[in-house]
């Protein structure tokens, strides 16, 4: 007698994977709203771009594999890759970074080491870290300034960005920034500024810190959601958050002047994102609490 065998972990909940992801997928709708409200609909157009492509690359392997599609592609793990993917990037990421990002998730990161539940490594993470390396320049400038600082993007100027791989002409500098007014830190200290001096920069103003600030309580605010439904246990968030404020905490008193401090890397970074979503993941987490 042939039996199948499914991977890890084997104490399961009685919660279906499909209600698990559809749960996660309802958790960043509200961050994903504060974000087009402040940088407009670019993520909504990466989103489709990274969905479509997550989706069909899903489809094409599990064609390959032999393996009952309507199964497997209606459990959402690919909608909720493609999502996490296409918040992470910037929003006027070109067409062909989202494509190759959402095609290493789903082939190389998820179906090469035998599908949901066998991959080591967050798929949507190491989509992103691959096109982190290979295009740093778009990964890093391609952010677009916030509402309330300037005027924001038109459709029409977010698509030609999107599908040409260049900014609009009409498009002034002045209005890319960095990714977070974290990395905008960042690139200040490796200068040798001071944080007095890096705050006087026009593109730290409150307009921007403001953004960053509305989109991590959005994403604390899915994160507690997903708490609430039994998505998460509480350990994982609550560790990295705690680990990363005790450090902040600690070198901000050591030198106020060259060190942010804690809450401003919670309320600027991917902290939130990162503590919620991505540390959380059911298969490349820990499955136990101790």
């Amino acid at each position: 007698m042939k039996f199948s065998v499914e991977p890890a972990p084997h104490l399961l909940g009685s919660r279906p994977v499909p209600d698990i992801m559809r749960d996660v997928v309802l958790a960043m709708l509200p961050a994903i709203g504060v974000h087009v409200w402040f940088f407009g609909v670019g993520i909504i157009v990466t989103t489709l771009i990274a969905l479509i492509v997550a989706l069909a690359s899903e489809a094409l392997v599990l064609h390959l594999r032999g393996k009952n599609l309507a199964l497997y592609l209606s459990d959402y793990s690919a909608v909720v890759t493609a999502i996490l993917l296409a918040y992470c990037l910037p929003p006027l990421t070109p067409w062909y970074v989202t494509v190759i990002a959402a095609f290493v998730s789903i082939v190389f990161a998820k179906h090469l080491y035998g599908g949901l539940g066998f991959n080591p490594f967050n798929p949507a993470m190491t989509g992103y870290v691959v096109v982190l390396i290979a295009f740093p320049t778009v990964m890093a400038d391609l952010w677009v300034t916030p509402r309330g600082m300037a005027d924001g993007l038109s459709i029409g100027q977010t698509l030609t960005a999107i599908f040409t791989g260049h900014p609009p002409a009409s498009l002034s500098w002045d209005a890319i920034t960095s990714a977070t007014p974290l990395d905008r830190v960042q690139s200040g200290l490796s200068k040798s500024m001071t944080m007095s001096e890096i705050s006087a920069d026009p593109m730290m103003n409150s307009s921007i810190v403001g953004a960053w600030l509305w989109i991590n309580l959005t994403i604390a605010a899915g994160g507690l959601f997903l708490l609430y439904r039994g998505v998460v246990r509480w350990h994982i968030p609550v560790s990295v958050l705690a680990g990363l404020v005790l450090l902040a905490t600690v070198f901000y008193f050591v030198d106020a002047d060259r060190y942010p401090s804690p809450v401003f890397h919670l309320t600027t970074g991917a902290a939130m994102l990162g503590a919620f979503f991505i540390a959380t993941d059911p298969v490349s987490a820990a499955t136990s609490i101790r």
